[in-house]
Order: C-alpha cells, then sequence, then structure tokens
C-alpha cells in the first residue's frame, strides 16, 4: 500500500500521489494519462483529476498497479474501480488490469468471442477480476507471449480450466498446448498464432480479426511517434527479432496491444504496414 511520508516530491499537490515504491512499469500513464506521467524513473501526478471521468480512470490505474504504488488521501470511488475490470478498448478486446509484478506490470487482455473468451498473458490473480471473466463467459483459452509475462496463470488455468498455450522455445512444461517451429499456426478460423522469435526464443504474437497482440515484440512508442521495440531489453536475438518484425508486414491489422508500451491503431491495414516498415528503418539503423 502506497504511503504519502514516502510519495515523490514531483507528484502534483491534491489527494493522489505516486511512492517512492513505483518500478515505472508505465501502467498508470498508459492508461490515464490526464492524471499520470513518466517522470524519469517513476510515475508521477502532473495534474490531480478534477472531473468524475478523470477520477474514475486515476482510481482504476490505482487498481491496477502491480506493486500499489498510488495512493490516495480520498477512497471514494476505489470500490467502484475494483469492479471496474475488464476495461473495453474495442470491439470485444478488454484491457483486465490487475498488471502483475511478476511481469512487471505487463498488461494483458480478455477477447470476448462466440468460440470461447481468449487470455492474452496472464494479470494478476485477483478475485474481483476473477469474478467478471465468469460473468463474461469465463476463460477457455490462455495465450502466452513469452516467458516474462506468465504472471499468474497456474491460477487462471485452476480456476477456469483453460488450455494455456505458449511457444515450447521458451522452455516451460506442463502446459497444455506447446506450440514449435517459425510457421504461423492457426489456433481456431479468427485466431492466428505468429511465432516471432527474438525478444525471448519462443516470442509469439496472438492475430485476432485486426488486432495484434504482440507482447514485448513491438509497442507504439509516443515520445518517438512511431512503433518501436528494444534491443537494450532483449533477452536472445535482436537479429531475430529484427526479422521477426519483417515477418509481420505479410499480415493486415490495424491495432497493436503489446505487453508493454504504448497500444497504437492505425487508420488502415496499409497504413499499419507503413508505420512498421518505418520502425524497422529506425530499427536497423540503431
Amino acid at each position: 500500500m502506497a504511503r504519502r511520508t514516502d510519495a515523490h516530491a514531483d507528484n502534483a499537490p491534491g489527494p493522489l500521489f505516486v511512492d517512492r515504491t513505483c518500478i515505472d512499469c508505465g501502467t498508470c500513464y498508459q492508461f490515464a494519462p490526464g492524471t499520470f506521467a513518466d517522470g524519469g524513473d517513476h510515475a508521477k501526478i502532473h495534474t490531480q483529476p478534477g472531473d468524475p471521468e478523470s477520477r474514475r480512470l486515476a482510481a482504476m490505474a490505482l487498481v491496477a498497479c502491480p506493486v500499489g504504488s498510488i495512493g490516495t488521501d480520498d477512497k471514494a470511488g476505489l470500490p467502484a474501480a475494483a469492479r471496474a475490470f475488464p476495461h473495453p478498448l474495442a470491439e470485444d478486446v478488454f484491457f483486465c488490469g490487475y498488471t502483475s509484478e511478476k511481469s512487471f506490470g505487463a498488461w494483458s487482455y480478455l477477447i470476448r468471442r462466440p468460440g470461447g473468451n481468449v487470455l492474452m498473458d496472464s494479470p494478476r490473480a485477483a478475485e474481483p477480476l476473477m469474478k467478471n471473466l465468469e460473468a463474461l463467459g469465463g476463460v477457455s483459452m490462455l495465450v502466452l507471449s513469452h516467458q516474462d509475462d506468465v504472471a499468474d496463470h497456474v491460477a487462471y488455468h485452476a480456476r477456469f480450466g483453460c488450455e494455456r498455450i505458449m511457444h515450447r522455445a521458451d522452455g516451460f512444461t506442463a502446459l497444455e498446448h506447446l506450440v514449435a517451429g517459425d510457421a504461423p499456426i492457426q489456433l481456431a478460423e479468427d485466431l492466428l498464432l505468429i511465432p516471432t522469435p527474438g525478444h525471448t526464443a519462443g516470442s509469439v504474437c496472438l492475430l485476432y480479426r485486426d488486432f495484434l497482440f504482440t507482447g514485448d515484440h513491438l509497442w507504439w512508442n509516443p515520445d518517438q511517434g512511431h512503433l518501436s521495440a528494444s534491443r537494450t531489453y532483449n533477452w536472445h536475438s535482436w537479429e531475430r527479432q529484427l526479422d521477426s518484425l519483417e515477418r509481420l508486414l505479410a499480415f493486415e491489422f490495424t491495432w497493436v496491444l503489446p505487453g508493454h508500451g504504448s497500444i497504437h491503431h492505425a487508420a488502415s491495414p496499409a497504413a499499419m504496414r507503413a508505420e512498421l516498415e518505418r520502425a524497422l528503418r529506425v530499427l536497423r539503423r540503431s
């Protein structure tokens, strides 16, 4: 629980604050940028929420924080925020909130679909979220993008009996469905698993309609204004990651939904392809 006595000095004055336990995962300032901002090596309050919607989003960011670094002197709205996830992003795609310290605050997503709901990466095993997932039809499949973002997958399998899917190259065993190789795998008519080795040996993306869930393989960098990836936080092969990024040019999508980094929505598949081509030019020079 956040402590007022440990609050960062650069928080805007007011009831909401971020304390020194913050790990700078980015969840709060990606979810509620009207209130939170990147303070360098931590998040900070740049503007105290003043209207009901800003207060609601700030309270949800508090709930989503993986290490409980956000505090408030006014507890109003927190019970409702705890029940507000999964939060709709677009059509049948939801942000699960309740990020996990085990995954350094990586985002996980729910795809609600008639053929069975899918979790992309694992959120924290929080009871309010699990109850809401049950109310939305449960979870039939849990796709794990790579070894860093598995979080509480065991608890979700125990609760929902979901099939856990992961690439064998990341070394996990005792899962229900381990895939191999670099060829795309059709999990269902509307679900395509795309192996994208590089960040880790077994990194994968999931394509659902025009939504590409990318784990830590690809994300939007709002400061630089383009899609990006990290050579610094690469645990297997940067060259293979770049090759995997290039292979994504063969697929059509308008959304990039990462585990870390910002979400991006392009106007068309062609516009997204142009963004990816631009990113590749930048990244190959880095």
